[in-house]
């Protein structure tokens, strides 16, 4: 407990002193201030983790409808170990990232908000108060937005930043709605909130979409891939990595208030976890833009964790504990595991706009020998997200497998089984072929232009996290049933009577196997290049050109651009996709000039968001004779506002 409130001690005087300090020196605490906060809240998960007893302070306040109440059970401190880890590799990495930007007071600004958004992210999770809660939320939101508007003076970026405050505020509203249904007997305290009958589903659908928004669920994701984009990287590896997690929590946490599921709540979830994951994946195939590329991904695993959480709450209604079992561990892992790796891609990301100034994949190429950390460490996180063993993303995607399996094996849940089954398959296939075109475009081939031919690795604060990063996405893969045992017992807090470790041993075993499998594999190929490199010390190594198939003189322009590579698969899902294109076509016998460019929208926003807002706006443009900006007026309307609430007082 003492650990916690050290925690927001620090990282609420870090955001303090870096608002008041500016451009001075003070103002380079607040990376400090980020990592020794982090770490402080790390500790005060691991004494939980370690003692396996959690504990609640109540502090009396001068609010309506509840107290300071926060406290540490398995579910919160899961969520903080995340924050915590990625929070305090992201500032590190932060302090590299913005070291060189000439607006210093700009900079001792956003370290202002980082560490206020950290400190939001983990009062979220601790908090025992709906009052509380929505507060530290709205911190959350507000702090965010204002990273993300870190460079305010590109007009995309005040675009995105302004989505994200609309789509963010629509999600509180719902919020609301469902805290007030949940204390129905006047109090917001964690211990009283409960709802039954159709109440609570009313109350399961407001969470949904309350914090579904903030979690990125299709089609309530359009802020996502227009404001994970425009942040700094290591912001974009936070929000993407963590925050849009606490969305998840707050799904999780609603479920522990509503007692035994209905069955409805597990397929819809189902239902959003396919459908956003294929639709998030396919747009990232889509993209040029390597951070809109990795955002959608952000959608495309939000995805699978709600898909693993619907499998598990199916499994319990149906009265099958190894589907439910293996659904919540594998969603639940994913959440950590996407955290991990998706974090590492947005760090990577960010070197690779850090060397060469853009973020279009068209104009890099070639990477990988100029940049041979960000390219392995890219590699490391590219493989994870494909779920590709021994890499952590392989272990959650697993055990979804084995709960679909399940289900369609006892026949309790059939077609949830087979829907689990047929929508990692699509998501994995369409994954793999996304990230052989980020990696090849990227950090392959020859440069496709003069800042990606004069790039540089960037510097040791930047290379350090990312490190970590890849050795944790491979730790946790290698140490899959021990990672299942971590989250067993936030499953069962989740379900308590449908839940128990020994309805995985089976799927523990099969993953130790093929954990030691690969550790072998990875030690014999260690061998083989340590041998590689005895016998080679004394010789010379030269190096050639590739065979290039009788071309005189091959050239960049032969190499495939992303749009190139994706073609076959976007033309195969044209029908969602609608992608625009731009072909200019060889013409003669000896064509000198020949291109090719593809621009998809966002479906949701072209189909709905934005005739919506277009017709809100033509609507609002009819009553601006009320707002005349004579102050007189404004005085008129507050008077008469005050006299029709005395009358609805005075009856």
């Amino acid at each position: 407990m003492t650990a916690m409130f050290l925690s927001f001690f620090v990282l609420g005087a870090g955001a303090l002193g870096t608002a008041l300090a500016g451009r001075t020196r003070v103002g380079r605490i607040g990376p400090f201030a980020a990592v020794i906060g982090a770490a402080s809240s790390a500790v005060a998960c691991l004494q939980f983790l370690l003692k396996g007893a959690g504990w609640d302070l109540i502090l009396p306040w001068h609010v309506p409808m509840g107290s300071f109440h926060i406290g540490m059970d398995a579910l919160s401190a899961l969520f903080v170990l995340l924050i915590s880890l990625v929070g305090a590799l992201g500032a590190i990495y932060g302090r590299g990232y913005l070291g060189h930007d000439p607006e210093k007071g700009r900079v001792a600004m956003s370290w202002c908000w980082y560490n206020l958004l950290v400190a939001s992210m983990l009062l979220v999770a601790v908090a025992r108060d709906g009052f509380l809660f929505l507060v530290a939320w709205e911190v959350m939101s507000l702090s965010s937005f204002f990273l993300v508007m870190f460079d305010h003076q590109k007009d995309e970026v005040v675009r995105a930043g302004w989505i994200y405050l609309v789509a963010t505020h629509i999600g509180t509203a719902f919020l609301l709605v469902m805290f007030l249904l949940l204390g129905h007997d006047g109090g917001l305290d964690f211990a009283r909130l409960s709802a039954s009958g159709p109440v609570a589903s009313v109350v399961f659908c407001a969470a949904l979409i309350g914090f579904g928004t903030k979690a990125g669920f299709v089609p309530l994701h359009v802020w996502l891939p227009e404001a994970h984009p425009a942040a700094p990287s290591h912001v974009s590896a936070l929000m993407s990595g963590v925050m849009i997690k606490t969305g998840i929590y707050g799904i999780l946490r609603v479920l522990i208030f509503l007692g035994e599921p209905v069955s409805w709540w597990g397929w819809a979830l189902v239902v959003i976890g396919v459908v956003s994951g294929v639709t998030g994946v396919l747009f990232a195939l889509a993209q040029h833009d390597l951070k809109r590329l990795l955002a959608y991904h952000s959608v495309e695993n939000i995805g699978i964790i709600a898909l693993g959480l619907g499998i598990g709450l199916l499994g319990v209604t149906a009265g099958n504990p190894l589907m439910a079992t293996l659904g919540f561990c594998g969603g639940l892992m994913h959440v950590i595991n996407h955290g991990l790796f998706k974090s590492l891609l947005f760090l990577g990301a960010g070197s690779v706009l850090h060397a060469t100034g853009s973020r279009e994949m068209d104009h890099m190429g070639g990477l990988i020998k100029r940049m041979p950390v960000t390219g392995a460490t890219f590699l490391v996180g590219a493989a994870a997200i494909c779920a590709l063993p021994p890499l952590n993303g392989f272990v959650s995607e697993f055990l979804i497998y084995s709960a679909g399996f399940t289900g369609m094996s006892s026949g309790t849940a059939v077609w949830s089984g087979l829907a689990a089954i047929a929508g990692l398959a699509l998501i994995g296939g369409l994954a793999l072929a996304c990230f052989t075109k980020a990696l090849g475009i990227v950090f392959l081939g020859e440069p496709r232009s003069e800042p990606a031919a004069e790039a540089q690795e960037s510097p040791l604060s930047m290379q350090w996290p990312m490190m970590a990063l890849a050795i944790l996405c491979m730790a946790a893969g290698l140490a899959a049933p021990w990672m299942v045992r971590l989250v067993m017992p936030v499953a069962a807090q989740l379900a308590p009577a449908a839940v128990n470790l020994g309805a995985v041993a089976a799927s523990q075993e099969m993953l130790f196997r093929i954990s030691l499998a690969s550790l072998i594999l990875i030690s014999l190929a260690g061998a083989v290049f340590w041998l590689r490199a005895r016998l080679l010390r004394h010789r010379s190594v030269r190096e050639s050109v590739t065979w290039d198939c009788g071309y005189a003189a091959p050239s960049v322009r032969m190499q495939y651009t992303s749009s190139s590579y994706a073609q076959p698969i976007v033309e195969m899902f044209g029908l969602v996709l609608r992608t625009r294109r731009e072909l200019e076509p060889p013409e003669g016998l000896f064509p000198t000039k020949a291109t090719l460019h593809t621009h998809t929208e966002d479906l949701f926003v072209r189909g709905a968001y934005g005739p919506a807002v277009r017709l809100i706006s033509r609507m609002a443009d009819r009553f601006r004779w009320l707002q005349q900006g004579r102050i007189n007026l404004y005085i008129l309307y507050i008077v008469i506002t005050i006299l029709l609430l005395f009358l609805v007082c005075l009856r």
